[in-house]
């Protein structure tokens, strides 16, 4: 069984790059606090990779 990521948006995008908004809605994040599951592929963490200091990321299984 592939494992999956849990990804929860922690910070304000306010004030940070169109881009890194636009990564943050890529990711499917609708507002402060959400919560959504990816599978665990190289684009979904790479898109973590660079709002890590917007979100929280976990492994489930």
């Amino acid at each position: 069984m592939a494992s999956k990521l849990r990804v929860t948006w922690t910070k304000s995008s306010i004030g940070f790059a169109e881009d890194q908004k636009r990564t943050i809605k890529a990711l499917g994040l609708k507002r402060l606090h959400h919560t959504v599951e990816h599978d665990d592929t190289p684009a979904v963490r790479g898109m973590t990779t660079k709002v890590k200091h917007l979100v929280t990321v976990e492994e489930v299984q």
